[in-house]
């Protein structure tokens, strides 16, 4: 079996950020919980997060986030970190962020028992 870091991880870089998809990946309701989640707890692994979908679908929700450049994604022994790539999008996209996180409120809960890296 392969292991999980022999295929490269594909981030945008900051000046490839395009708002459609970033809009795009923070319509779905699990992918903005996620974000919601990083926001309050940066640097968490892909298995700290509650699973209310099977384990490829949140893989792929993950996808989405990391190639339109929501998410930063490394690798640590066996674990996938993720980080909110905030002050990236920030420069790209002033307030876009804020203005998603706030809008969220009432919609998403962060998920609570998320374990750190």
């Amino acid at each position: 079996m392969a292991s999980r870091t022999s295929s490269p991880l594909v981030h945008p870089d900051m000046e490839d950020f395009d708002l459609f998809k970033i809009m795009s990946a923070l319509t779905d309701e699990t992918r903005l919980t996620i974000v919601v989640t990083l926001a309050a707890s940066p640097g968490l692994a892909c298995s700290g997060f509650t699973q209310d979908v099977t384990p490829s679908v949140l893989t792929r929700h993950f996808r989405v986030l990391r190639e339109a450049g929501v998410i930063r994604q490394h690798d640590v022994g066996t674990r996938r970190i993720n980080t909110l790539r905030k002050e990236e999008l920030d420069q790209r996209f002033p307030g876009l962020i804020d203005l998603a996180l706030k809008e969220s409120v009432g919609r998403v809960t962060p998920y609570t028992n998320a374990d750190s890296a």
